[in-house]
């Protein structure tokens, strides 16, 4: 049977998919046709993106899209649901608009295969009328926080770590922001990530289905919205408490008299450039690192990643001092030894070389890449996390 507009502005394909909307009072057809009417952008396909973004689609939100950059690994599949072991290497965002079809055909997808950042973001967001926050970083959370106040949209936020996860509404035009919450960010280091401190494979799909409600919720204007309030989730505990928020006056971004009006440098706002670190006389590839241990130079190989993460994976007869404890107990190593710092990535042991060399030890480097580029340019061997 062909499908045909009835008067109600749905398809008679839509009213049989939606029927168990359509016989709820709060939602109904009015509210099944806001749902199509809706466009919301979600920033992230992992973890978070993942079970936001399925359900986002089975719902029936008219236009939904996807920000993401990355491919396919392994790692992922513990957690991120819309993703296969057939998937592995191939397009994050491929994958996942491929399966969102499958998922409901009757809905516009959009995909967008960048890293949002302070020069696309408002043009991104300018598509959509909801932004929900699916990011695992401190720089992106800022930036989509930012530009969602200066855009006067409701950002729908979730974090998840190991056991814990948590979710609020932050929109600066109607509650507090996520300035409001968290003024400045951690100092680097101090909060591994999830691939550092790892995370419960369920609690992605509890966070991003509270995340999915408040979407819902917002596009039909029923219920209470989490706005104001930020809700935490016990998995070990199986607890949810809520914590009030309030707008802070001096909020540099969402009061009255903001100094941010304009998208910023997120990655050195949160101090991930550091000044001297960043340089290249202090960066060291894998490649140069094995030559020089091949020359036979005496290398003292510095890992300050935390112990369960140098119980996983490291590298031979290297010495563990994690970052948080670099400060107390970097006299216990010797400022003339040839040192050669490293992490997961590349980030931690840049601000540990930065701190090093300014208390006298000139002779050390940092391993660009981390521990997980010499595993995949130099040594296999060396499990992957």
């Amino acid at each position: 049977m062909v499908d045909s507009n009835y008067p109600d502005g749905l398809t008679e394909r839509e009213n049989r998919r939606y029927s168990r909307h359509l016989v709820i009072p709060e939602v109904g057809i009015r509210g099944q046709n806001r749902l199509k009417e809706a466009r919301v952008l979600v920033v992230g396909a992992g973890g978070l993106g993942s079970p936001v973004s399925m359900y986002l689609a089975a719902v029936g939100v008219g236009k939904l899209g996807l920000v993401e950059f990355d491919d396919v690994d392994e790692s992922n599949l513990q957690r991120q649901v819309l993703y296969g072991e057939s998937d592995i290497g191939r397009p994050k965002l491929e994958v996942a608009l491929g399966r969102l079809r499958e998922i409901n055909p009757l809905i516009e997808l959009v995909g967008h295969a960048e890293r949002i950042d302070a020069t696309n973001a408002m043009t991104l967001l300018s598509g959509y009328d909801i932004v929900v926050d699916g990011s695992d970083n401190f720089p992106t959370r800022y930036l989509v926080n930012d530009a969602c106040v200066l855009a006067g949209k409701p950002n729908v936020y979730g974090s998840i770590f190991r056991f814990e996860g948590q979710s609020s509404v932050f929109w600066g035009a109607r509650g507090p922001c996520y300035r409001c919450l968290f003024p400045e960010p951690p100092p680097p280091g101090l909060v591994p990530s999830c691939a550092e401190g790892g995370v419960l494979g369920i609690l992605p799909a509890i966070i991003g289905s509270l995340q999915a409600n408040e979407v819902v919720k917002l596009i039909l204007e029923v219920g209470d919205p989490l706005i104001g309030r930020l809700v935490l989730f016990d998995a070990l505990q199986t607890r949810f408490r809520e914590v009030r928020l309030k707008k802070r006056p001096e909020c540099p971004v969402c009061s009255d008299s903001p100094t941010v009006t304009e998208l910023i440098d997120y990655d050195r706002f949160c101090g991930l450039v550091p000044d001297e670190a960043s340089t290249e006389s202090v960066n060291v590839t894998p490649e140069s690192l094995v030559t020089w241990l091949e020359e036979g130079r005496e290398i003292l190989l510095l890992d300050v990643r935390t112990p369960l993460e140098h119980q996983t994976s490291r590298l031979d007869d290297s010495l563990l001092m994690p970052l948080q404890t670099l400060p107390r107990r970097f006299e216990e190593l010797d400022p003339d030894a040839e040192t050669v710092v490293y992490c997961h990535h590349g980030h931690r042991s840049a601000h540990a070389v930065d701190f090093l060399r300014r208390m006298g030890f000139a002779n050390t480097f940092n391993l660009v890449g981390g521990i997980d580029a010499w595993s995949k340019r130099i040594d296999p061997s060396v499990p992957q996390y």
